[in-house]
């Protein structure tokens, strides 16, 4: 460029004045031009250049650090392998005398039961007037006294016809007047109600029939009345018939183990073998 600017020049000074102003001003004003902003775009060019290639590699690192940084998901994969290793090894190592099918029956889906989740509940489903649950009581009474503190044990009486229905609200009066504090000796009063029905003649068809017996166990009249018609007893008698319902339950005693398995003597071979199936049904369901 600075040999054209003298040749420019040595030419200006033969030609007249006026030539000479217009060749220098066109030769003069690019350079401004096309020098300038070359020498001061290249640099900021390399600098953006610079930019890029950190925040490229800036990218590049943080995703190796997602990708290195895998704790979450083997911690994931780890708990669940633990935790089925230690179920399964806990059911397996026990061997259970009793069948599924043959001693007792498995109801789906899983049904409700009276209290909540805190416990294994066994519910007995019975009736006054059932011959069979009469010499049941004896049995199952024992077993109650010495059951797991993880057990929670319950009566449901079952309401297939009139008499069962008095004698449904018979039951939840007398469960109702011993939790108000009414009944000292709820066990005997129920155990009283078996005597009346099968060795006493009392075949407890009405009110008037059930109220001395509550009296016999220091039951005021006044107490036994409002109880008998409340809200309480009714809402107790409409949930029991459902549970019976639920449960699929068509013979008496029936009894019924956290509302999934479903029993009788008939089914276990005998009293003894009844008590000793809910006491390894109650185990089963503790190791879930």
């Amino acid at each position: 460029m600075k040999k054209l600017y003298l040749a420019l020049g040595a030419v200006a000074l033969f030609g007249a004045g006026v030539l000479i102003a217009m060749s220098i001003s066109k030769d003069e004003a690019p350079q401004p031009v096309a020098e300038t902003p070359v020498e001061e775009t290249a640099e900021p060019t390399e600098a953006v250049v610079e930019a890029e290639e950190a925040t490229e590699a800036a990218i590049e690192e943080t995703l190796e650090v997602v990708e290195e940084s895998a704790a979450v998901e083997e911690t994931t994969e780890d708990e669940p392998i633990v935790l089925a290793l230690a179920d399964t090894s806990e059911t397996t190592a026990r061997e259970w005398k009793y069948r599924e099918g043959q001693h007792y029956f498995r109801m789906v889906p899983t049904q409700p039961t009276v209290g909540g989740a805190d416990k294994i509940e066994v519910a007995e489903l019975f009736m006054y007037s059932c011959p069979h649950c009469f010499t049941m009581e004896p049995y199952i009474k024992q077993w109650a006294e010495n059951r797991d503190p993880g057990v929670r044990f319950i009566r449901i009486p079952t309401q297939w016809n009139r008499l069962a229905v008095l004698h449904a609200q018979i039951y939840y009066t007398h469960e109702i007047l011993a939790r108000n504090g009414k009944l000292a000796n709820p066990q005997g009063l129920h155990e009283a109600m078996f005597e009346e029905f099968h060795r006493r003649g009392n075949r407890l068809t009405s009110e008037n029939s059930v109220a001395p017996v509550f009296a016999r166990f220091g039951v005021s009249a006044e107490d036994f009345r409002k109880t008998w018609t409340s809200f309480e007893v009714n809402q107790k008698m409409r949930v029991g018939a459902d549970l019976a319902r639920r449960y699929n339950v068509t013979s008496v005693p029936t009894v019924v183990v956290n509302g999934k398995y479903r029993t009788s003597a008939a089914d276990a071979g005998g009293w003894d073998e009844l008590m000793e199936l809910i006491d390894e049904l109650t185990v089963r369901e503790g190791l879930r």
